[in-house]
């Protein structure tokens, strides 16, 4: 008899990953979202049973009982919807998705990735990489890899999985690593862990997890104090810091391309290309690279990886890019610290010197938006041009005083507005742009093909 699982979320793409990997295990799949999209129509074609409507009633026969269907949530949705209640009162067993890709990690040799940002395109570069060796990986992607057009990477019978560790709800203490990367620790989810203390806390306590005789890559700065088993060797990585074990040198632009010699434990590994050509890649490459030689890649594999890499959906993602220079040029990109957003505005600048750089940012949360407004109008005011419609709350309630306008009263480009996000697409259709980025972890993505067809009619006619 078929397994069945049932997905309480299933349109978030961490649980997509998922979904798509039971299916290839041959389970019964089905799940309820609030809201059908590009991912649950695709899911729906893979063969995975979805509804929208909180309504148990709508709960197929196969994955009625509570013997025979566990049941995956996420902790974005709330736990008084009539489905999380109906499951509950009638026996079902429940787990978080941390949970369910912990049980993955107990399984086989890990390589879990964390960090307050770079999660996303570090572990699809690992996976990528990986993927394409002898050894194979099971890769649950945060994004959709553009090589692919999953967010899995499939490889039955290998020993090999990589995960993003996901530190909200200490999601990543379910994990069992045995390689663990951790990128960054920029004081992020405050609603869950009070102070940066605390949250720098969760990050020592994840390292603690590593398996003895694993690997922990560490970028250079942070202020985390790792607690690991004994047999745990601890390796450093840095875009920049020649000290560090795996470091870029010589780095450059070439005709649009983006290369730098990479130095190992091993020795250097010359002439590689990050696909992806922003600066910001080459510290998410290095990173990789440590990883992905740690679980047994030969640097040809790795070079070979890291040049094919097309980069993940909504990192650094180019809509419009014109050959010769020309405009308009439209990206997007998920950052959503401070940080991120200060790297994704450097980054633009570098690529294209001189030219006017107009954001469309998107807060996503309330609590975030409360707790960084300073460091987010600093970061904004790289931009020549900075638009921002009303808070994503996503999982939150609203928060007496904290709208866009805490971060944009305090940002110093010369030119700013707010705009709601009902009327982006009439602003944007009574504007030039030069450049057009969009910003943010929230639901501004969705707008984008609208977006590109307002600018590339705007820009067929003025020709």
């Amino acid at each position: 008899m078929k397994k069945s699982i049932f997905f309480v979320g299933a349109g978030g793409i961490g649980m997509a990953n998922l979904e798509r990997y039971y299916l290839a295990k041959g389970w019964r799949v089905a799940g309820y979202d609030r809201t059908p999209s590009q991912l649950t129509d695709s899911l729906q074609a893979e063969g995975a049973e979805i509804f929208f409507d909180d309504d148990p009633a709508l709960i197929p026969p196969q994955w009625r009982d509570p013997g025979e269907t566990t049941v995956v949530f996420t902790p974005a949705v709330p736990a008084d919807t009539r489905i999380m209640t109906y499951f509950r009162e009638n026996g079902f067993r429940m787990m978080k998705r941390a949970g369910l890709l912990g049980q993955i990690t107990r399984g086989t040799e890990a390589i879990c990735v964390a960090g307050s940002h770079g999660k996303t395109t570090v572990s699809s570069m690992i996976g990528l990489i990986l993927h394409n060796t002898a050894a194979g990986c099971n890769a649950f992607l945060g994004g959709i890899l553009r090589n692919t057009g999953s967010n899995l990477l499939l490889s039955p019978g290998s020993r090999l999985s990589v995960v993003e560790a996901d530190e909200y709800d200490r999601s990543f203490h379910h994990l069992t690593p045995f390689i663990a990367v951790v990128t960054s620790t920029d004081p992020d989810h405050l609603d869950i862990y009070g102070d940066e203390s605390h949250y720098l806390e969760a990050f020592a306590h994840f390292t603690s997890l590593i398996r003895p005789g694993g690997t922990l890559i560490l970028h250079t700065g942070l202020k985390l104090e790792p607690q690991v088993a004994e047999g745990v060797r601890i390796l450093t990585y840095s875009a920049h810091d020649p000290e560090a074990d795996f470091h870029a040198r010589n780095i450059r632009y070439e005709s649009g391309r983006l290369y730098f010699d990479l130095s190992t434990p091993g020795g250097i590994i010359e002439n590689v290309e990050s696909g992806v050509p922003v600066e910001i890649n080459v510290d998410n490459s290095v990173a990789a690279a440590a990883a992905a030689l740690a679980a047994g890649a030969t640097p040809a594999e790795v070079k070979e990886g890291l040049g094919a890499f097309m980069g993940a959906r909504r990192r650094f993602e180019f809509w419009l890019r014109p050959e010769s220079g020309g405009t308009p040029v439209l990206l997007d990109d998920y950052a959503h610290s401070p940080n991120e957003v200060r790297a994704s505005i450097g980054s633009v600048r570098k690529l294209y010197p001189g030219r006017k750089l107009s954001v469309i940012f998107q807060p996503h949360l309330y609590t975030r938006t409360r707790d960084f407004a300073a460091d987010f109008a600093d970061a904004l005011s790289g931009a020549d041009e900075v638009i921002m419609p009303e808070i994503y709350p996503a999982r939150e309630k609203p928060i007496a005083g904290v709208d866009s306008n805490l971060i944009l009263d305090q940002v110093k480009s010369p030119e700013k507005r707010y705009c709601p996000r009902k009327d982006l697409l009439e602003l944007i259709k009574n504007r030039n742009f030069d450049i057009l980025m969009t910003l943010g972890a929230a639901d501004i993505d969705r707008l984008l093909p609208e977006i590109s067809s307002i600018l590339t009619s705007r820009s067929a006619t003025q020709q």
